[in-house]
């Protein structure tokens, strides 16, 4: 018995020999970083020949929106929220706030529309969404972009709201904030491109 573990000893040992070792971590880096290399060459390579790949890697890029909001609500609808803490009740109350947008006038602003409000009017949610962008946008002043389940960006103007943050889902009709003065200013924009207000306002 002692001689068969012995032999037994030698023949794993003999195998384990004869395997090839594997690639060590350095080398599984420059890999890495060759393959990345070659993609690169080749990716500059089309867009010196094709001048159209430029413009569509530019579009898909920088102008097209990916659709966090509509994946999202799919989600939601058949496994729950993504964020189930959020979901938690500590207190056994929630805010109640379901309301439609009133104002007393709109006129057309620049890409969009200029609608006059109460002061300190507290503006709802016209569609719900993620919140894609909070902060000051050139020409436009303090705004919060909302990337809506529809796919289509809205940028509210001259709200302000210091409890959202950076992709939060805010469902439609709750509060998005609060008016800075007695004009909200709406913009409605899909893939870069900014769309007829008059389509979506009701």
């Amino acid at each position: 018995m002692m001689d068969e573990y012995k032999s037994l000893q030698k023949y794993f040992n003999k195998t384990k020999k004869q395997q090839p070792k594997k690639n060590s971590f350095f080398s599984m880096i420059l890999n890495h970083i060759l393959i990345s290399g070659v993609l690169l060459l080749v990716c500059l390579c089309i867009m010196k020949i094709e001048p159209d790949f430029k413009t569509w890697i530019d579009k898909q890029v920088y102008h097209t929106n990916f659709s966090f909001a509509k994946i999202n609500e799919t989600y939601e609808k058949y496994f729950g929220s993504i964020f189930p803490l959020s979901t938690i009740d500590t207190d056994g109350t929630k805010p109640v706030f379901d309301e439609k947008l009133v104002y007393q006038s709109k006129e057309p602003y620049k890409e969009g529309v200029k609608l006059v409000v109460s002061q300190n009017y507290l503006v709802p949610v016209l569609e719900s969404g993620i919140v894609v962008f909070i902060g000051n946008k050139d020409n436009y002043g303090k705004t919060i972009i909302v990337q809506q389940v529809n796919g289509i960006d809205l940028w509210y103007v001259g709200v302000e709201n210091n409890n959202l943050k950076i992709y939060d889902y805010i469902e439609k009709g709750s509060l998005l904030g609060e008016t800075i003065s007695n004009e909200i200013y709406l913009f409605y924009q899909k893939a870069g491109e900014f769309l007829n207000y008059q389509d979506y306002l009701e």
